[in-house]
């Protein structure tokens, strides 16, 4: 029986596209599939995709016609190729051009579709989505979305993130004390510091809770453009906000907290949101998105852009430690009926699998 061919593309690549990409590359490997992955070079350093099995070869974020060019070279030789996110679906469509190679696309997320801006990812998402011979959405939002746009053939793929390295309970401990003596309250939140991370409205948030006893201290993990902006507030109005940067050991941390939130715009389904329930955290998120069918009833959910709403739920379940041991068991339960990464390979095999029997 011939090898499979498979390239797998990766654009910008968010941290979760980019560890999914690694995992589908070693369970592919592992079934016998040849799997060649065509990233920025950051990103190929970042993941190591050799060390799963995987070709790697850099492409340039940048879609002019020499790094469309270097794809087409790579992926002429497949027998499929694997876009995940808009970028790279774009950008593989245009390499495809001409040839008959089916095109799978993963839209792990959306792009905000406000203003000008919007109208031309409005229109780059149509020319991805009708590319491609079947859009894997992660959420069932996504999955419309891809409809509305054209897509032929778009199916739920509810992608399992890959857990973290296991951290001992100490690891825990000793990052608690790292971070604030033991009865004070830590609150976590993790992601890229952007306009559409609800940082803005956490820090709201944070302004009401100096009127808790003790007051609970907030620590943001994650690095962006929204930064200075950040420092500034939080030191104009003594904020009790912490900014760690980019941190590596997000299982401790999670561990050494009282709760997690998660104030973003929109998520499909968040990495932060899958750790802290596999973790048994509890979880205070927005409803946005695919949050809703991720975490079912194992968090608070409250409206993005509510300060109000948010300091009230974090209030009310720092105060309740019954409530708290609740959601805990019912976040175990539910992260327990996720895909699994081994479940996101045999799905995605089919789909291949499908494609080349037609």
């Amino acid at each position: 029986m011939t090898q499979l061919r498979t390239v797998q593309v990766l654009g910008g690549g968010s941290a979760g596209s980019s560890a999914h990409v690694r995992s589908l590359a070693a369970g592919l490997v592992a079934r016998g599939v040849r799997v060649t992955v065509c990233a920025p070079a950051e990103l190929g350093r970042a993941h190591d995709f050799p060390s799963a099995g995987a070709a790697f070869t850099p492409v340039p974020r940048r879609g002019d016609p020499t790094a469309v060019g270097a794809l087409r070279a790579v992926c002429a030789g497949a027998d499929l190729v694997h876009a995940h996110g808009l970028n790279a679906a774009v950008r593989s469509a245009l390499a495809l051009s001409g040839l008959r190679i089916p095109l799978v696309v993963t839209w792990h997320t959306r792009a905000q579709d406000d203003g000008a801006r919007g109208r031309v990812l409005r229109m780059l998402e149509r020319r991805a989505a009708r590319a491609a011979a079947v859009v894997l959405g992660t959420c069932s939002e996504l999955v419309d979305r891809a409809r509305t746009r054209g897509a032929r053939d778009a199916r739920l793929a509810p992608l399992a993130v890959p857990s973290s390295p296991g951290e001992p309970p100490v690891a825990g401990s000793r990052t608690r004390r790292e971070l604030a003596p033991p009865e004070r309250p830590v609150v976590l939140a993790v992601g890229s510091l952007t306009p559409d991370g609800g940082y803005g409205t956490l820090l709201d948030a944070a302004a009401l809770w100096r009127e808790l006893d003790p007051v609970p201290l907030v620590v943001i993990v994650g690095e962006g453009r929204e930064r200075a902006a950040l420092e500034r507030r939080i030191a104009a109005e003594e904020l009790p906000v912490r900014l760690l940067g980019a941190r590596a050991d997000i299982t401790a941390l999670l561990l050494a907290v009282d709760l997690a939130v998660l104030p973003s715009r929109w998520e499909a389904r968040s990495p932060l949101a899958q750790e802290a329930l596999r973790l048994g955290v509890p979880l205070v998120a927005t409803a946005v998105g695919g949050v809703p069918e991720l975490v079912g009833d194992a968090a608070e959910l409250v409206p993005y852009g509510d300060g109000g709403a948010l300091a009230v739920a974090v209030a009310d379940l720092l105060g309740d430690r019954r409530h708290r041991a609740d959601l805990v068991r019912r976040g175990i339960r539910q992260a327990a009926g996720w895909q699994t990464e081994d479940e996101t390979v045999a799905q995605v095999l089919s789909v291949y699998d499908e494609l080349i029997s037609r």
